[in-house]
């Protein structure tokens, strides 16, 4: 079984980040277009959740031994088909793994529109992976 710390410790970094991107909530896109500081921090604060997220999966799937995923979109699939996220996390979680592949391989130039539609349209798709996460480990 994965160590519950461990994942506490990563889900509590995870909630530290989302409730720091609260500060910008109310940002307009406009003020976001103009604020290159605040486009930085939003981009690169989504990139730790993201890459925290990652760490999560990674321990449960070596953990508990399953399947070793080919990709990030891929780790998400690996812990749908172990019953220990939802369909819909599945889903959400492959977007959240192309979007962490282009924020760090710059495949393209990052579109604001993307990154700003994330902070305020799809933060709850991390809160449900934390609920699925926290009732797989009983800490719910």
């Amino acid at each position: 079984m994965p160590n519950k710390y461990i994942i506490l410790r990563l889900i509590s970094n995870i909630e530290g980040y989302l409730n720091d991107l609260k500060r910008v909530d109310e940002i307009t896109f406009n003020e976001f277009i103009e604020d290159i500081i605040k486009q930085r921090f939003i981009e690169r604060t989504l990139h730790i959740i993201i890459e925290s997220v990652l760490d999560i999966m990674h321990h449960i799937i070596s953990d508990l031994k399953l399947r070793e995923p080919d990709s990030y979109a891929d780790a998400f699939k690996v812990l749908f088909e172990n019953k220990i996220i939802s369909e819909n996390t599945r889903n959400n979680g492959k977007l959240m793994a192309q979007f962490r592949n282009r924020l760090v391989h710059y495949y393209e130039k990052n579109e604001p529109e993307i990154i700003f539609g994330i902070l305020k349209k799809h933060l709850n798709d991390i809160w449900v992976f934390i609920n699925d996460v926290k009732k797989f480990a009983g800490t719910e």
